[in-house]
């Protein structure tokens, strides 16, 4: 598909997008470009201008990112954004550097609201800056409950929640109740997304596995029982 639009469907069973007023949806869409990225192709580093707002519609983005000294460096996964999944809003509010890399999980197609034409826009209406703002207040929430559980709670906790959250969308969603089975994630990725070990994560993994609530496969997690999984986060 090369229209933008038809990919509405898509972007409509997203909370925030299904939300917007039609006088801002159909500007956007409007002023949007599909970009297909391969497996493991960048689309933008940490430190790159603003190249504006994204939508994931088919694929997965991952976001993440580098510290330390450059000899000692240790990477960091931060996210796995799948479909209806907007992003980017940061530099759109601040007009400053990417705060952190995004490559493509696998094959993905991207709606690309250029940074120009999107600042334009919203400096002629500015009463749509709100709107985009709730986008960026539900990433700032998502990212306290991490910073939280970091702190507070035990590793197999971590996992178990996580686990949940990316099931569910991060409740990103508009359907009640709506989840998905089968989450393409490697043990790897979710040991750098939690900051724990591979070892501590495969122990927890097999732990689940062992109580029949997920099953591991390669490059995927499998969740059997989601309920029973969920209870397991407190």
């Amino acid at each position: 598909m090369t229209d933008p639009a038809a990919h509405l469907p898509v972007l409509q069973t997203g909370r925030w997008f299904a939300h917007l007023p039609p006088d801002f949806a159909q500007p956007l869409l409007a002023m949007a470009h599909l970009r297909q990225l391969a497996p493991g192709e960048v689309l933008f580093l940490r430190g790159d201008a603003p190249c504006g707002l994204y939508a994931v519609v088919r694929g997965a983005i991952n976001i993440s990112g580098t510290g330390g000294r450059a000899d000692e460096a240790r990477a960091a996964m931060l996210t796995r954004l799948e479909p209806p999944h907007w992003f980017g809003e940061i530099s759109v509010f601040d007009n400053s550097a990417r705060t952190h890399d995004a490559h493509a999980a696998e094959a993905s197609t991207l709606l690309q609201i250029p940074h120009e034409p999107l600042q334009a826009w919203l400096t002629a209406h500015p009463q749509h800056w709100h709107a985009l703002a709730l986008l960026l207040t539900d990433k700032l929430r998502t990212a306290f409950v991490a910073i939280e559980e970091l702190a507070l709670l035990p590793a197999g906790q971590r996992l178990a929640r996580r686990l949940v959250m990316m099931a569910e969308g991060y409740g990103q969603w508009t359907a009640e109740g709506q989840s998905r089975r089968v989450i393409g994630i490697s043990q790897e990725q979710l040991s750098l997304m939690l900051a724990i070990s591979r070892q501590t994560t495969n122990q927890i993994l097999k732990d689940l596995e062992g109580r029949s609530l997920v099953r591991v496969h390669r490059g995927e997690v499998e969740i059997l029982d989601l309920a029973a999984l969920r209870a397991t986060c407190y």
